[in-house]
């Protein structure tokens, strides 16, 4: 099998998250301007993000696969973090971030596109899902593009905004068990 640590798209280099990466991606996760749809996620620290990337590494020892810094191939400077974790073994979450001026390019398409391959490698028995907030509609046009279909429309648990509605979109249809997964828990 081709190592998923290390992956090259036509525009960007793809690295396995490394806690080396704390600096590059606190300033994704500080930014405001990328957490308009869930401000309480802004990251304060960078020991926040630090903490949040030691829990994304141990992803790819436990299930051989995860998030990946995402560096343009240009000038390897990090304009995103992303790609699937694999959530109580159930379902694989589809996720991407990306700095504001690398928006608007088709990267986080790029990204998001490598991790539904990975995905469907290691585990093409797992559904590959997106968990998004409703108002968030540019991610949601992505899924969709990646071929994901709304399977649910819900409360988001957890959220500070009691208002929030979150949607989990598929590749198939999910059972109970992998719906839970996703609906129940923040």
């Amino acid at each position: 099998m081709t190592d998923l640590r290390h992956v090259r798209t036509a525009r960007l280099r793809l690295d396995a998250v490394r806690v080396d990466d704390s600096e590059a991606v606190f300033a994704l996760n500080a930014d405001a301007r990328l957490w308009e749809h869930l401000p309480s996620g802004r990251h304060t620290s960078v020991d926040q993000t630090r903490t949040q990337l030691e829990r994304y590494a141990t992803a790819w020892d436990d299930d051989g696969l995860g998030y990946w810094t995402a560096r343009d191939r240009e000038d390897d400077r990090v304009v995103g973090i992303g790609g699937v974790t694999l959530r109580e073994g159930t379902v694989w979450n589809v996720y991407y971030r990306f700095a504001v001026e690398a928006q608007g390019r088709g990267l986080a398409h790029e990204l998001a596109s490598a991790a539904l391959d990975a995905a469907r490698a290691v585990r093409p028995d797992v559904p590959v899902v997106a968990y998004l907030l409703e108002h968030n509609t540019a991610s949601r046009r992505l899924a969709e593009r990646l071929g994901l279909t709304l399977v649910w429309r819900g409360p988001d648990v957890g959220n500070p905004d009691p208002d929030a509605v979150r949607l989990v979109l598929a590749d198939r249809p999910l059972d109970e068990d992998a719906l839970a997964v996703m609906t129940t828990s923040p």
